[in-house]
């Protein structure tokens, strides 16, 4: 069984290989690429079909790839995964402070130094802007708030494993308000979102996961988030089975954002917020390495539902 799971595994990543050889450029960077059109024909079809899926009360926003860094502060991000933080940083100071800056660099010498953190960061999850705009409004009303948000994203994990991207694309639908709207949108969207998986011809299961927080007391606070059952993924086996690809994931965070931005429902309870994100880029790898490089080989149905 051990040999037979290995050779799996080995075939998967010569499968990968091939794979990144036609869809992605090399950028001089692990993890950031270019992608090719037939790639990215995929990406737009798969948007499409997510988008006919969207609640139907829920407010679309569109996110910049960098966000407020005092506003990733007051998410608690920097202490829940500083190993995964990109910070914008600028050469600041005179015209002849940054010249000096430069004729360094043109003499061979180290400037990065020199950088000063500036007032943004990248984002590393698109629903994080949604927070601070719906405190900004008042208490949520009964029922609760939908919003459809995307946002091309960073987390500083360098691989070259195309199935796990440094700059990656991120889709979600976020619901806030009480305990039991949260519980329900989640509930539903394991379901739809298996669902939307097996109707394009992925083989996928859903198990109970973790966030990869930071050190060893983010290990328990991992374990803490396994035990009340507030995270799950959606796997997909694009490299083995072994090995599968996490692709959606369904999240409670409880009052976690409600706390740090004082969003209230409308009878004055600090508001409840989840999300289901959809990874692209892992679904359109996960679908080319299931029905092969070349669109015209692909099943009819799956052609079919992304409207290729």
């Amino acid at each position: 069984m051990f040999a037979e799971a290995k050779l799996d595994e080995i075939a998967g990543e010569d499968r990968l290989a091939t794979l990144a050889q036609a869809l992605f450029l090399p950028t001089g960077v692990d993890g950031v690429y270019g992608r090719t059109g037939v790639y990215e024909s995929v990406v737009e079809a798969l948007t499409a079909v997510i988008s006919r899926r969207r609640p139907e009360q829920a407010e679309v926003l569109r996110f910049p790839p960098v966000m407020s860094r005092k506003h990733l502060e007051r998410h608690g991000y920097l202490k829940s995964f500083p190993n995964l933080l990109g910070c914008v940083s600028c050469l600041c100071g005179s015209e002849g402070e940054v010249r000096d800056v430069v004729d360094r660099f043109e003499g061979g010498e180290p400037w990065t130094g020199s950088l000063e953190a500036a007032d943004l960061v990248l984002s590393p999850a698109a629903c994080y802007p949604v927070y601070p705009i719906v405190a900004a409004r008042g208490p949520v009303p009964k029922g609760g708030l939908f919003f459809d948000v995307a946002s091309d994203c960073f987390r500083r994990e360098p691989s070259r494993d195309i199935d796990r991207l440094q700059s990656f694309r991120m889709r979600e639908f976020v619901c806030i308000g009480a305990p039991e709207d949260v519980q329900a949108f989640r509930g539903g969207w394991i379901e739809r979102g298996e669902a939307l998986a097996v109707d394009l011809g992925l083989r996928t299961r859903v198990e109970l996961a973790n966030d990869p927080f930071f050190g060893r007391a983010g290990q328990i606070v991992a374990v803490s988030q396994r035990q009340q059952a507030l995270k799950f993924e959606l796997l997909i086996p694009v490299r083995s089975e072994e090995q599968p690809t996490a692709c959606m994931s369904f999240n409670d965070h409880r009052d976690h954002f409600g706390e740090a931005w004082d969003i209230r429902t409308s009878d004055g309870k600090i508001a409840h917020t989840g999300c289901v994100a959809f990874g692209m880029d892992r679904l359109a790898v996960a679908l080319f390495a299931s029905h092969g490089e070349r669109l015209e080989d692909w099943p009819g149905d799956v052609r079919a539902r992304l409207r290729l």
